[in-house]
């Protein structure tokens, strides 16, 4: 068998050939990396927000919510206060209902006008109760958030039912007459709850529901820390 010899020219063409595949190799390497990596001519850069500002804005700002009167009427004036405890003797004078020969503590405000006038929700809510009452005539009841119950007496028209969902400042009916509260003639018999307490509505008109939440629950701590306080003084003696 005769070995093949390569000629010596022919060993230095291959390698030469060799030599130059690997170098373009190399070449469309560098430049598909460099067309994937961009440089720092070629990155933008961005100093303002991505986030919308009027979304923002809608996402901090939040109203606060202030109790209404139950009228919108400017001429409607006030006929009876609540009853306080603490009041003076004049205050507590002006707060006293009186029927068949029985005086009674207001345990709401009376608001009257000569006239008719519009009865509105004091609060955004959802109406619970609508009734003929003996005495108080038509009632209409809302529960509130923050466990609020507002009631609307002697009405003479209802543009509301049970169960509806109404809201702040909305009409819910006028104002009329009852049989307790005759003498008052034409008015509003409205009352307010609180944690199912009646309080008085004008420490309420005009507030901001969280703060006068807040300064309710304070004055229920204070009133338990000296009831605490005085049992510990008696256990004490």
């Amino acid at each position: 068998m005769k070995k093949l010899r390569l000629k010596k020219g022919a060993i230095i063409g291959a390698y030469l050939i060799a030599f130059s595949l690997t170098g373009m190799s190399a070449f469309y390497v560098s430049q598909n990396m460099q067309a994937n990596n961009p440089t720092e001519e070629d990155i933008e850069y961005v100093n303002s927000s991505i986030i919308d500002d009027d979304e923002k804005d809608r996402e901090v700002i939040k109203e606060d919510v202030k109790m209404v009167k139950p009228y919108t009427d400017e001429n409607v004036q006030v006929l009876k206060y609540f009853y306080d405890y603490q009041a003076n003797a004049d205050s507590q004078e002006k707060s006293i209902l009186y029927h068949e020969n029985t005086y009674i503590q207001n345990s709401g405000m009376d608001f009257g006008l000569e006239n008719t006038f519009d009865v509105v929700s004091v609060l955004d809510g959802t109406v619970v109760d609508v009734r003929e009452d003996e005495l108080l005539g038509t009632v209409v009841e809302i529960k509130h958030d923050n466990d609020f119950i507002s009631s609307y007496q002697s009405l003479s028209e209802v543009s509301v039912k049970k169960n509806d969902t109404v809201k702040q400042g909305q009409v819910i009916g006028k104002s009329g007459t009852n049989t307790i509260d005759q003498d008052l003639g034409n008015h509003l018999h409205f009352e307010l709850y609180k944690s199912g307490e009646v309080v008085d509505p004008s420490k309420y008109f005009d507030q901001v529901i969280s703060d006068t939440t807040e300064k309710s629950t304070s004055d229920n701590t204070t009133t338990e820390d000296t009831s605490d306080n005085s049992n510990t003084n008696e256990e004490t003696e």
